[in-house]
């Protein structure tokens, strides 16, 4: 018999007892080794059907997907247990995959290299004496065709040095040492040695403790909201304005978003079944010994979730903020909390509508609010935010911010880099590129949606009498293949999301826009090893139907993968996406050729997309938005907010 438990809407994350409780009956189970690592314990999502039902939540069942991991035989595993009933629902071992590296493995491979006496050796042919000086960053091998690659869980760290216990040591890499560590054993099994490169005295301090000369004309800027947020929280609901939506959270893709919908006339419509970082991908540009396989799948190999930070007041996030913990994991299978993971508040953001009109001589102004839910995600060196905005006038944006420390190499003082910029005298920063593909699960007025492409032209027949006119045209992708295609800034390319059976005052079908922010296509060639493993970079738009096991644009486990899956082999099947249940993919990239004002940390890159009601509404929905109250100082007879 079942005892009674809490109801909890069945997309939202694992609770610590829900986790607590996957964790006993795995370790319950014969099956289960001591050298077992849990990789991710996570809410196992319900079919979409059975969510969309809108039954008692009290007869869906809760159930964890958990990967976990056996060092001693080099094996990986996929579990779904039942939380609510205890029991095992499948236990399936998955060959020659290698999971993501946890945060255990992280800390015990610094130590490990610390501790190898061969390691120990070449620092000290260095010239460096003091180990505990050194850091170590865990970075994942890759795939370059090698049977250690095929047959061992490896990590090829990189080394760098501090002057004390304080001290950037990004900014004085070795150069010339790459430990390369078997994850299993936790053994340093080699270290390959480049030859002697001189250790830069640059000190690159940025903390509070260690610089003494600071702004003294910052003034304080405060952000008051004395009758309280407009949004209100029940669990992980969220409503604002006429938004809805469920925050979730996962130890892989970190901040995820669901059921997104907004109220018009009173109508709940729905826009996004789901919506979040599917992976990303780091490659580097330089051929050089010690650099030339530095890439980093930083969702499948390292995970977003797991290296969310601990957002805090005033620093992170101003306002009045509603915080998210994030529950998971450690490899040992106690549990690990985020404190304030997921941020949310709302932002004044300038001016929404505004006209006046000179015969009344009175202007009609109104201000633009938005909702803001972020995180926060810390790998080794790099930072990435991860930030969803919602506006009163039906626009949802997604931005993610880049910023950190580069990945730092040393040169002697002769050499001029090629691939990469000094950004200190003797250090240089490779040339790199960052991409991020984003699932979007659309479920616009339901799930029979379709695709166009839209490109804006010239006309060039017909009566075009001064040469000035232009039109969109609208193209209907009905198959997967079709509907790959990439930004094209010559025809001001878009895509519409459009349902077919739904039609809007002027008798057009309801539809959204997606217009892309900033954007790049890959550098290296296809046949390098990294875009093997990478096949979304090489269109920025994909479109599936809506598969249960397809959420991974660079497959379930790119960690050591030899390439070939996701997105890239899922959509060779050319399966039809014409009024059905899609998902829109998009990839974005970043070039980063690194420069002097990047250093010692980088000032935020901002890279993203935009999602635009196109005659989903009959009207501006944020006609009814009420005005400020302002206090007019203003010499004039009109308050400049009506």
């Amino acid at each position: 018999m079942e005892s009674s438990k809490v109801i909890v809407h069945p997309l939202y994350p694992l609770t610590i007892e829900e986790i607590q409780v996957a964790v006993a009956v795995i370790k319950s189970q014969r099956s289960y080794s001591p050298f077992s690592r849990f990789i991710s314990v996570a809410l196992k999502e319900p079919d979409k059907s059975v969510v969309k039902k809108k039954v008692n939540y009290s007869d869906i069942h809760r159930h964890a997907f958990v990967v976990l991991f056996n060092n001693e035989t080099n094996s990986c595993f996929e579990i779904i247990v039942n939380i609510d009933l205890k029991t095992v629902v499948s236990w399936k071992h998955i060959p020659g995959v290698q999971p993501t590296m946890s945060t255990d493995e992280q800390i015990e491979c610094e130590q490990a290299v610390l501790n190898s006496p061969e390691f120990i050796q070449a620092i000290l042919e260095y010239g460096i004496e003091n180990p505990a000086l050194v850091m170590v960053d865990i970075w994942s091998a890759g795939f370059y065709g090698s049977e250690e690659e095929k047959s061992m869980r490896l990590a090829r760290p990189l080394c760098f040095l501090r002057s004390d216990s304080t001290d950037n040591g990004y900014s004085k890499p070795i150069e010339g040492l790459r430990p390369v560590v078997d994850l299993n054993t936790m053994k340093v099994i080699r270290v390959e040695n480049y030859g002697y490169t001189p250790i830069q005295p640059n000190d690159g301090n940025y903390s509070m403790e260690r610089l003494t000369e600071f702004r003294s004309d910052i003034k304080p800027l405060e952000i008051s909201q004395p009758q309280g947020p407009s949004f209100t929280v029940a669990g992980n609901s969220v409503e604002w304005q006429k938004w809805s939506f469920i925050i979730g959270f996962n130890p892989r893709e970190g901040l995820t978003l669901h059921d997104i919908n907004y109220l018009d006339n009173r109508e709940k419509r729905s826009i996004l079944y789901r919506a979040s970082l599917s992976e990303m991908v780091v490659p580097y540009g330089d051929p050089a010994e010690t650099q030339k396989r530095k890439n980093a799948f930083d969702t499948g190999e390292y995970g977003m979730g797991t290296c969310a930070n601990s957002l805090e007041l005033g620093c992170d996030c101003l306002g009045l903020i509603k915080y998210f913990d994030a529950n998971f994991t450690d490899s040992r299978g106690n549990i690990v909390t985020v404190k304030n993971a997921i941020c949310m508040h709302e932002e004044d953001y300038g001016i929404l509508w505004k006209h006046t009109d000179r015969r009344i001589g009175k202007p009609e102004v109104r201000r633009s609010r938005r909702l803001v839910v972020s995180s926060f995600s810390t790998v080794e060196n790099y930072e990435y935010g991860f930030f969803w905005y919602f506006y009163q006038d039906g626009n949802i944006q997604f931005e993610i911010k880049l910023t950190g420390i580069l990945s730092l190499g040393s040169l002697l003082p002769d050499i001029k880099p090629k691939y990469g910029n000094f950004v200190a005298p003797g250090l240089y920063a490779p040339n790199h590129q960052h991409f991020f593909s984003v699932r979007l699960d659309f479920d616009l007025d339901g799930e029979d949606n379709s695709v166009y492409e839209v490109n804006v032209l010239p006309e060039n027949e017909g009566t075009n009498e001064f040469k000035n006119a232009f039109f969109a045209q609208s193209t209907l992708r009905k198959t997967e293949i079709q509907a790959q295609s990439n930004v094209n800034i010559a025809s001001s390319r878009y895509w519409k999301i459009v349902n077919h059976s739904r039609k809007n005052a002027i008798g057009e079908p309801v539809a959204y826009k997606f217009l892309p922010g900033d954007n790049c296509l890959p550098f290296a060639s296809k046949e390098s090893f990294w875009r093997q493993r990478a096949g979304f970079v090489d269109n920025h738009v994909w479109v599936t139907p809506f598969n249960a096991a397809e959420y991974f644009a660079a497959g379930d486990y790119p960690n050591q993968s030899k390439g070939g899956e996701g997105i890239d082999k899922w959509t060779q099947e050319d399966r039809n996406i014409e009024d059905t249940d899609i998902v829109f993919w998009y990839t974005m990239g970043h070039t980063h050729i690194p420069r002097p004002e990047d250093y010692p940390v980088m000032p935020t890159a901002y890279i993203g997309f935009l999602l635009k009601p196109l005659g989903f509404f009959n009207q501006n929905p944020a006609n009814d938005v009420p005005s400020s109250k302002h206090e007019n100082t203003a010499k004039t007879n009109s308050p400049c907010c009506h």
